[in-house]
């Protein structure tokens, strides 16, 4: 019988099974930030350990690190500690930090395919939830808690369960306007935010084939959204172009890729689920609720309670009331206040690239507040060498410094009172965006240049007809 890619990467970093039933899994590389390693670094410290294999972790600073103004101290007292203490721990224990200045810094998940950290057959472990972007390589990436950050620095080992696998086939193509966010924020609404929870997700079908890395990074960053711990896909020539000549692959890179190439998981592979879903069937999507569960297809209106299952009405109803919504109702027309280009979801060189071709010649509306922030300095950099960063700045966007920034806000860029957000973000829960009262709706690039433009959602291919 055929293995899927899963039940080779796990049984090759299989150290044994615990006790507990878990398994003691090895993790081929460790990353880490600012915000969830300081406790572990104290965790270990307090016990006399060391770090048993430091060459294994890497360090870079996203999630509190100011977009705008960066100059130390940082204004903001926490986040200058936060820093700090990163870089104290780096030096200290002998970890490669890609700081402020480096020009490798980035959103972790960035940061890791772009130096070619990221690689096939990896086990790969951070402590943020949306490790699963590293799956589109063919690695296996877990988010993890501090505790286990900690046990990571001491034994290079975590505890698991080992989960079942969903297959999850997007056959045919895709029609005009719909992108890789639409692919996965349509996943989510058709199995659930629950959906997920004990599975890896694997993804295929010609869809996903022929989608670029970047894409396919997308899909696999919202695995989590969807209530999987693990999403990929299986590597194959795409992924092997992508990689090479980056600073961290191989030197035997051509070798590698012959082994690269075992990993896949094979025809007659067995899973524990399978999901299809039509390329065809797929519109540019949107979310209008408190969940990224709670999306609907552009053309749709807002699902009455009735026509939800009845686990899913409460908050529905709850979502509604937040969002100051009505069942019925249509998101196209809905004035915005906020959009937003960014995030490890939507940060990369053809998340601009797209967003850029929306608003080239065109000006935000006079009531909009329009950010794009580069999800790393590669990518900033390449936007900058193409000209991105000017047409952005022309039509009125702020063009940031890489980081998280509005996706989590843990910086300034937070949204006021009760404005309303078309984000390219991950998440859409209350206060996701730094305000408890702000409201964020999950959309692609596109669809959120398109919002800014116009001042109001709209349906990508619509706006593209009128122009």
């Amino acid at each position: 019988m055929a293995h899927t890619l899963l039940d080779k990467v796990w049984e090759k970093h299989k150290v044994g099974t615990l006790p507990t039933g878990q398994d003691q899994l090895f993790i081929s590389l460790h990353l880490i930030h600012e915000v969830t390693s300081p406790q572990a670094f104290g965790m270990i410290k307090e016990r006399g350990l060391k770090l048993l294999y430091p060459e294994r972790t890497f360090a870079t600073v996203d999630h509190i690190i100011p977009t705008d103004d960066r100059s130390r101290p940082l204004k903001d007292e926490l986040a200058e500690g936060m820093l700090q203490a990163i870089e104290k721990n780096t030096k200290e224990y002998g970890i490669t930090f890609f700081g402020p200045d480096s020009p490798h810094q980035g959103i972790v998940h960035m940061m890791g395919p772009e130096t070619g950290l990221t690689q096939p057959g990896l086990t790969i472990a951070c402590g943020d939830s949306h490790t699963s972007t590293h799956g589109a390589f063919g690695a296996i990436g877990f988010g993890i808690g501090t505790s286990q950050i900690r046990d990571i620095f001491a034994t290079q080992t975590i505890a698991l369960s080992k989960p079942k696998v969903r297959r999850i086939n997007v056959t045919g193509t895709l029609k005009p306007g719909v992108t890789a966010k639409d692919i996965i924020l349509r996943i989510i609404a058709d199995l659930g935010v629950n959906g997920g929870i004990g599975y890896a997700y694997e993804y295929g079908g010609e869809v996903i084939e022929n989608l670029t890395m970047e894409e396919r990074m997308s899909i696999c960053n919202m695995s989590i959204e969807g209530g999987a711990r693990v999403g990929y896909v299986n590597p194959d020539e795409t992924t092997f172009e992508w990689m090479r000549g980056r600073p961290y692959v191989p030197e035997n890179f051509d070798e590698a890729v012959v082994e690269w190439k075992k990993l896949a998981s094979g025809p007659d592979a067995t899973y524990d689920d399978v999901y299809t879903l039509k390329g065809e069937d797929i519109e540019p999507m949107i979310t209008w609720g408190i969940t990224p569960g709670q999306g609907i297809g552009i053309t749709r209106t807002i699902p009455t309670p009735e026509e939800l299952p009845e686990e899913q009405r409460k908050t529905a109803e709850l979502a509604c009331a937040f969002m100051d919504f009505e069942p019925g109702e249509t998101m196209k027309g809905k004035k915005i206040d906020v959009a937003f280009v960014g995030s490890c979801t939507n940060g990369r060189i053809n998340d601009l690239r797209a967003a850029a071709a929306v608003v080239k010649g065109k000006k935000v509306a006079p009531t909009v507040r329009a950010f794009v922030v580069p999800g790393s300095r590669p990518v900033s950099d390449q936007a900058e060498a193409e000209g991105l960063d000017k047409i952005f700045l022309e039509a009125g966007f702020e063009w940031r410094q890489p980081g998280c920034s509005m996706c989590l806000a843990m910086n300034p860029d937070k949204l006021k009172g009760r404005e309303l957000s078309a984000s390219s973000s991950n998440r859409n829960f209350i206060g996701r965006q730094g305000c408890p009262t702000g409201r964020t709706l999950l959309m692609s690039p596109a669809m959120v240049a398109a919002a800014a433009i116009k001042g109001e959602i709209c349906d990508i291919r619509e706006f593209e007809e009128e122009e």
